[in-house]
Parts: C-alpha cells; sequence; structure tokens
C-alpha cells in the first residue's frame, strides 16, 4: 500500500526530502514504519528516540496501524518557549 511521508526541520534536512510516497506492506503500525524509515535513512537512527509522527495531523501512538494513503508526518521533538 501507499502512504505519503512528510519531513519536517531537522528530519527533512537528513532525509534530503520534504515529502516521499512510500510503499508499505499492509497491517505496517506507526512503529513499523519508524523502523522501515531509520533503515532507509540510516542518518535518522541516532535521532530516533526523540522521533514524533503524527498520522492525519493527530499524533499516533506505535500500535497504530496505518491506512492506504495516510499522510505520516515526521516531527521534531517540541521546544519548549519562554514563559513571560
Amino acid at each position: 500500500m501507499k502512504i505519503k511521508a512528510r519531513f519536517f526541520a531537522l528530519y527533512r534536512e537528513l532525509t534530503g526530502s520534504s515529502e516521499l510516497e512510500l510503499e508499505v506492506e499492509e497491517g505496517i503500525t506507526v512503529a513499523g514504519l519508524k523502523e522501515k524509515v531509520t533503515r532507509d535513512f540510516p542518518q535518522l537512527q541516532g535521532h530516533a528516540h526523540s522521533l514524533m509522527m503524527a498520522v492525519n495531523s493527530e499524533y499516533a501512538a506505535p500500535d497504530v496501524k496505518l491506512s492506504p494513503g495516510d499522510e505520516i508526518a515526521f516531527l521534531p521533538p517540541l521546544s519548549g518557549g519562554s514563559r513571560g
């Protein structure tokens, strides 16, 4: 099945792309996709622990199963701002 992967900030720089169409197996989970992408893009492996993912604009747990046509965003960790 095909899904769309979107990479933001540091992950866009490391993968060299802001958006890719990926072919993945039916029933793959968010965790499975994370493993696949870090295997396909070894430069992401050092950042896998902080990699956040959203499916169709909603943060997703690792066990969420993906569906054909889903859009998965690979997001850097959120950082706090200053309080004023």
